[in-house]
């Protein structure tokens, strides 16, 4: 057990339910019941951070699953096939993938519930805290709280562009739809109005909680996508956050890049500017490997369960990852699988098993099978993006396995933290931005930063680099972390053909505002196209 994450949530849970009672996002005229007296007031750091539970343990739900999902499945990096009827799930993940998704995507309205919830737990503490008496640990708290209300209204704004902007708990005024571009200055002005007191510590005790340098990694996504979310480039300003995180000297690139994302992952990872913590006990949702592990695997990995392993790499993604030497290739599974000890592992299965076209005389004959996963997925009926249910079918596409199994977990629950903004992605986007016309700083190239990334990895170093070069950087160091839907639309890329993909409307390119949230709410407006 990770000691470090169990006392974290241990720690943030145990004075919440003392204090607060939250409702759900749709019940905002709640007045709040607050158990706060002049007695009982947080008045250490510790009791601060613990009145703030609920809003960091909500970051946990579709962190571990749902906007994992959604950010990598609508790319052209997975997949989630259908196999004989199974994960079809009403389209819930092909539409994804498609581009045909509507209002009526479960996973759609997982991700507003979420965002919409966590901003109205932040609400609902801001105005508990209104009655504190002032210090500057409850500057330091507030200043969290508004940061992570923030970084909801920027996933909501990055998927779901005009969206209500709720600041104050039990607010029904503003329950309206707002432009995106509102909501981006929404964003931009309180993460830069919170700056001056948040933390600058970047250690144990700030982990999983937002410092100036979480604000600054929000703001400089912000800026680098500013021509897509608002028309107005901000390139400039782009550089100008990444520089106040890489002159600050808190962060690196951690040798060790497949390290990062194994269950012992933590503080220590010098590259996490902000990671979501889990705990397979006590911090529980992040199961990444039951979705793309097959379940042969299972006994190779000491899995207390058998994976699923519906989730499949393109082979035109994989091939990005073209220098034999780069470490960051390990990442997938590939071939022919052996288990640690160098035994291959075998399936036994029949003929039709294995291949449902067998047509010879013996049908139900045994077969001795090596797993073996081949890059090329063929869906056999594309209605219902299904690949079939035979072996083969199962072993088709590449598997990434970067969120390493944890083997000490005692059901699909893993204890590796996500992490959402990473030093490496600092470095990389501002690389794009003085390529897309900002001014270089502090003796920085593209390729000078560019071969940052590429050194850590062991790659090979780049003689010159442009933006196309970049966007490939971006899919070896990133690959299956969230961000892929965000480069495409930011490179125009969001609309290519991809897998049976052929939809090309740029509508898609945000999500429809889920149809249960237009229900309750009848002051929102539907996203063009939908």
């Amino acid at each position: 057990m990770n000691r470090f994450k169990r006392n974290i949530f241990l720690g943030i849970t145990a004075f919440c339910t003392a204090v607060i009672c939250l409702p759900g996002c749709t019940k905002l005229d709640v007045k709040p019941v607050s158990a706060l007296t002049p007695d009982n007031f947080p008045k250490t750091s510790a009791q601060f951070v613990a009145a703030t539970g609920p809003i960091y343990t909500a970051f946990r739900g579709p962190v571990g699953r749902q906007w994992w999902l959604v950010e990598n499945l609508s790319t052209d990096m997975e997949v989630l096939v259908a196999r004989g009827g199974n994960w079809f799930d009403g389209g819930n993940y092909s539409t994804l993938n498609l581009h045909t998704y509507t209002g009526d995507n479960g996973n759609l309205e997982t991700m507003w519930q979420w965002c919409f919830s966590t901003i109205s737990a932040c609400n609902q503490v801001l105005s508990l805290f209104e009655s504190v008496p002032e210090s500057a640990t409850k500057d330091q708290t507030v200043a969290e709280i508004k940061a992570m209300r923030a970084m909801c209204y920027f996933f909501l704004m990055d998927n779901f562009g005009n969206v209500p902007i709720i600041s104050k708990f039990g607010d029904v005024s503003n329950l309206g739809t707002q432009p995106r571009a509102k909501v981006f200055a929404f964003v931009e002005s309180e993460l830069l109005a919170q700056i001056p007191n948040l933390s600058s510590t970047v250690d144990a005790t700030t982990y999983g909680r937002p410092t100036k340098y979480l604000a600054y990694a929000i703001l400089a996504k912000m800026y680098l996508n500013a021509q897509v979310y608002i028309g107005t480039p901000r390139y400039q300003d782009c550089v100008t956050m990444c520089d106040n995180i890489i002159s600050a000297g808190k962060y690196g690139l951690d040798p060790d890049y497949l390290g990062m994302f194994k269950r012992n992952n933590g503080p220590q990872i010098k590259d996490f500017i902000y990671a979501v913590p889990f705990d397979g006990v006590y911090a529980q949702g992040m199961y990444y490997a039951r979705w793309t592990l097959h379940p042969a695997l299972a006994k190779k990995y000491s899995m207390p369960y058998s994976p699923d392993g519906p989730v499949y790499t393109y082979p035109s993604y994989y091939a990005y990852f073209n220098d034999p030497n780069d470490i960051r290739n390990k990442q997938y599974l590939t071939g022919k699988q052996y288990y640690n000890d160098g035994s291959p592992i075998i399936i036994t299965t029949t003929n039709v098993g294995l291949d449902a076209s067998y047509s010879g005389s013996d049908p139900n004959g045994v077969v001795q099978h090596q797993l073996e996963f081949t890059p090329n997925i063929v869906w056999r009926n594309p209605s219902t993006f299904d690949i079939g249910n035979d072996e083969l079918a199962n072993e088709e596409g590449y598997r990434n396995n970067k969120f390493y199994p944890d083997s000490a977990a005692t059901t699909r629950n893993q204890s590796n933290d996500v992490p959402l903004f990473r030093y490496a992605d600092v470095l990389l986007e501002k690389a794009e931005a003085i390529l897309r016309g900002a001014t270089a700083s502090n003796g920085d190239s593209p390729v000078s930063l560019v071969n940052q990334v590429r050194t850590r990895a062991q790659a090979a170093s780049f003689a010159t680099v442009d933006l196309n070069g970049v966007l490939q950087e971006r899919a070896r160091e990133l690959a299956d972390e969230g961000w892929r839907r965000n480069d495409l639309i930011r490179y125009g890329l969001y609309e290519q053909p991809w897998g049976i993909k052929t939809d090309a409307d740029p509508n898609k390119r945000i999500f429809p505002i889920p149809t249960p949230e237009l229900q309750l709410n009848p002051k929102l407006v539907q996203n063009p196209g939908y």
